[in-house]
């Protein structure tokens, strides 16, 4: 297959797209903004693959996602470019409106037209996936509740409500114009590549400059933590065998306190570090509690029994064995988060199709 990725530069567009260069024979056209979040450092290691291609572009520029469509005449989409960081989305709502709605309606529109001129026969085939969040259905109180493709839309934050309209616009596309779709809602990701904003990374790379662990509230809040890498395989195998106008939830069967997080991290670092920062004898000795976010919400808990019965997909690592694998990648990859977080990765901001 072709397979045109948004957002490919980014933490999960970008675990998509090596999975797709080392464990499968498809194609992939990458395009992304590379705004702040998009690091083609991500990708050094597929770069020169013949099979896959790079253009820097917005998906609000209709345009250029046109011009996109024509050359590459993918079989697929997988849409995974979105601004997607709750805090950011507090300070700055209308960039995440612009970009997950207004970005998504127009992509829509581009694939439509597309699709509308493949042969009959190849319309069929044609998919349109769309890639979104557990954060849409709100919040999840302690009774055991989980989840579901079919929980009722309640997002709390401009981010996940920005994503929740998101999503009814592909629904909308579907039913409306009989566009081929399908949309998944995952978990809290983790692993290699993750921006440093994010809490996991953040805690890492805090913790090896001896730099507080800045924690919401008491840390109660619980989260399904889900390996990237097997999200990436998830995402592969809807976008192959799914079927049209369905949902899969994708979780990591991994519910877990905020401050059960960090403390994992620490413990880890505790048995892979000797040298320690000054003035501390345990990581957890750096633990912060900060001001609770604006809206938080308690809990989210997915039920990926869909995907795993009607796709036989099921996640690889168990928290344990994903957040040490991600802990040491961190560790042997320092310059990777030097160049983010000095602002150098940014550099690198040209792009063109193969």
């Amino acid at each position: 297959m072709k397979i045109l990725i948004t957002g490919g530069a980014g933490f999960i567009g970008s675990a998509v797209i090596r999975h797709l260069m080392s464990d499968t024979p498809h194609t992939v056209l990458n395009i992304d903004k590379l705004t702040y979040a998009g690091n083609l450092e991500n990708l050094k290691d597929i770069e020169a693959n013949p099979r896959y291609a790079f253009i820097q572009a917005d998906i609000c520029d209709k345009d250029a996602m046109m011009a996109a469509f024509e050359s590459f005449q993918p079989d697929a989409i997988m849409h995974l470019a979105a601004e997607s960081h709750v805090d950011r989305s507090i300070d700055g709502p209308a960039e995440f409106i612009q970009t997950n709605i207004v970005g998504t309606c127009n992509l829509l529109e581009v694939a439509r037209d597309y699709w509308s001129k493949l042969p009959e026969a190849q319309q069929p085939l044609f998919r349109f996936h769309h890639i979104s969040t557990d954060e849409v259905y709100g919040d999840l109180d302690d009774s055991g509740l989980l989840f579901t493709e079919s929980t009722p839309y309640s997002p709390s934050s401009p981010y996940s409500a920005s994503k929740a309209s998101s999503d009814h616009l592909v629904r909308a596309w579907h039913r409306t114009f009989g566009l081929p779709v399908v949309i998944t809602n995952c978990s809290n990701n983790y692993g290699p590549y993750h921006f440093p904003e994010k809490l996991i990374p953040l805690v890492i790379l805090n913790a090896l400059d001896g730099k507080p662990l800045p924690i919401y509230g008491k840390g109660d809040q619980i989260r399904d933590w889900l390996y990237v890498e097997d999200h990436a395989r998830a995402l592969c195998k809807v976008v192959t065998e799914g079927s049209v106008g369905e949902t899969y939830n994708i979780g990591g069967f991994n519910e877990i306190q905020n401050i059960d997080v960090v403390k994992t991290i620490c413990s880890i670092l505790d048995d892979l570090i000797t040298d320690k920062p000054a003035g501390i004898s345990h990581f957890e000795e750096l633990i912060a509690f900060v001001t609770d976010r604006p809206g938080h919400d308690q809990r989210y808990a997915i039920d990926a029994s869909k995907i795993e019965n009607e796709l036989g997909w099921r996640p690889i690592e168990t928290f344990e064995t994903g957040i040490r694998k991600t802990v040491e990648w961190y560790l042997a990859n320092r310059e990777w988060a030097n160049h983010v977080l000095d602002g150098s990765y940014q550099r690198n901001r040209l792009g063109t199709v193969k």
